[in-house]
């Protein structure tokens, strides 16, 4: 099925990531075409370094390309205003938050400043969008909580339930699970598989977990040192396109097994 056929939320072309340092131009990858389809659960991998984060706050608009477009649904971004991107698009970044007495339900309602009056009053559907994420993300336990007494899953799952409040057709997370041990990281992944596939919305994460979202994703996006990718992850696997993202001597890509294992010269 070709993209016109499709209903892309996210799309680049020719665009060229970095750093603008005085006069001289730090690139950190360029040429990146990549399409996002509505309705999928899209992992960005790559080595520590290659520049994952940097693309991330790119194409939401926290940071400006060098060159090229990056469209949401099919609108270049930078023509989007701060406030009209919020109703489009949510990012969940790793910055720890500012110190508050937030309660998690309040922290949750922050995700409906877009759409509230000058004086922040919620409405009957503001309230309706925050108990359902609260409900989708099993937080409502922790309603009354202040957000600081929170485990760093429990975290996690309050900024995802924000998103979800925030009602945006793409919601982007960078690195969501990286202060998590196993356990926690295979349930959030497990979460966010399952909003996407009870609410259609496209969620792309960043991730060093590159197994676990192999097994669990509907499409990658591969960053390595020469080129980005992006597609349905088996037929990114059955060309070959994850051989060589890291060192082979390291690590080797088991196609049958369709995860990295140890190199057995290693």
């Amino acid at each position: 099925m070709n993209n016109a056929k499709k209903h892309i939320v996210l799309e680049t072309k020719n665009l060229t990531i970095g750093y603008q340092q005085k006069k001289v131009k730090k690139i950190i990858a360029s040429d990146v075409n990549i399409s996002v389809e509505k309705g999928k659960f899209v992992a960005l991998i790559g080595k520590n370094g290659i520049g994952k984060s940097t693309l991330i706050r790119t194409v939401s608009k926290v940071q400006h390309q060098l060159s090229g477009t990056v469209f949401l649904n099919k609108k270049e971004l930078s023509t989007y205003t701060n406030k009209e991107l919020a109703t489009n698009l949510s990012l969940v970044l790793t910055e720890r938050l500012p110190e508050s007495q937030l309660t998690v339900f309040e922290l949750i309602a922050l995700g409906r400043q877009p759409y509230t009056n000058w004086v922040d009053k919620l409405s009957e559907n503001d309230l309706k969008k925050i108990n359902k994420a609260i409900q989708l993300t099993e937080v409502g336990h922790l309603k009354e909580s202040r957000f600081y007494e929170l485990s760093d899953g429990q975290l996690q799952r309050v900024l995802i339930a924000r998103a979800l409040a925030q009602d945006t057709d793409v919601i982007i997370l960078d690195e969501p699970t990286a202060h998590l041990d196993m356990h926690h990281t295979f349930k959030i992944f497990q979460l966010l598989k399952n909003l996407v596939d009870t609410t259609q919305k496209t969620i792309i994460i960043s991730t060093h977990q590159i197994n676990l979202a192999i097994e669990i994703v509907d499409e990658l996006i591969i960053m390595n040192s020469n080129e980005v990718i992006n597609g349905d992850k088996n037929e990114l696997i059955a060309q070959n396109k994850l051989e060589n993202l890291f060192p082979e001597e390291i690590l080797t890509f088991n196609k049958k097994l369709q995860q990295f294992t140890i190199s057995k010269n290693n």
